[in-house]
């Protein structure tokens, strides 16, 4: 039986992907920052993790609770809307301590177990921002662009080592609430002179052509967990598929 260690499972595409890995008979190591058992099924495939990706004994004592696993999902990630001119550097270095070097760092812990089994899958989940460019959210989009990147590259690095990268990207999804994890990082963010422009925006969102699902985005973890084949890139939802050009 297969295990997986997924970040970020305290709600949306995180919660979702621990419980269809379940469902589907795997062992599941379910880490978020701050553990709640209430919202994933009892079982003695689940455990809930306590864990932080931007500090490094956490990532380690979350390591060694967990024991060997099969796949590592690189899901936690803190979301970011604003006009990056009044944006300050120390709330840049806040989404990238998340997005990009706690993506890199678990992936650094996790590379000597995978090595030495001569197996293992890395899934990095960033953005359709990626795919397609998007206002006010230069600073998140970069977080998440700067993962594109790092993933192609060690795909190409690992592949002597038999260990697997992929990239999900997934689509538009509000039932996941894109900015509440941002809290009073985004107070202030979108000034006066902004203001028309970003009501523009913001009814755009409110009424899009399509939508993602988190179950959508678990469905497509899941397949790029499991793909055998060099496949990088795999968009989730119905908008991020369209936007990577079907």
């Amino acid at each position: 039986m297969k295990t997986v260690l997924i970040t970020g499972c305290s709600s949306g595409y995180g919660l979702e992907t621990a419980r269809h890995f379940h469902a589907q008979g795997w062992n599941v190591v379910a880490t978020m920052r701050t553990p709640r058992e209430d919202v994933l099924p009892r079982s003695d495939r689940l455990r809930v993790v306590s864990l932080d990706v931007t500090k490094p004994e956490r990532i380690a004592a979350a390591l060694e609770t967990s024991g060997p696993i099969d796949v590592l999902v690189n899901n936690a990630g803190i979301g970011l809307l604003g006009a990056f001119e009044v944006t300050p550097m120390t709330t840049v270095r806040d989404v990238f301590e998340t997005n990009t070097f706690g993506v890199m760092a678990m992936t650094q812990a996790v590379l000597p177990q995978f090595r030495a089994q001569k197996s293992g899958v890395i899934v990095n989940v960033t953005s359709s921002a990626t795919l397609a460019p998007m206002p006010l959210v230069a600073a998140y989009t970069a977080s998440k662009m700067a993962i594109e990147g790092f993933t192609a590259s060690l795909a190409f690095e690992l592949e002597a080592f038999n260990v697997r990268v992929k990239l999900v990207e997934p689509g538009y999804c509000p039932s996941t609430s894109f900015t509440s994890n941002g809290g009073a990082r985004m107070e202030g963010l979108i000034p006066e002179a902004y203001a028309p422009f970003a009501e523009r925006i913001f009814a755009s969102f409110a009424q899009p052509a399509a939508v993602t699902s988190a179950s959508d985005v678990a469905e497509v973890v899941w397949r790029a967990a499991n793909d055998s084949t060099g496949k990088l890139r795999f968009p989730a939802g119905p908008d991020a598929v369209a936007l990577a050009g079907g």
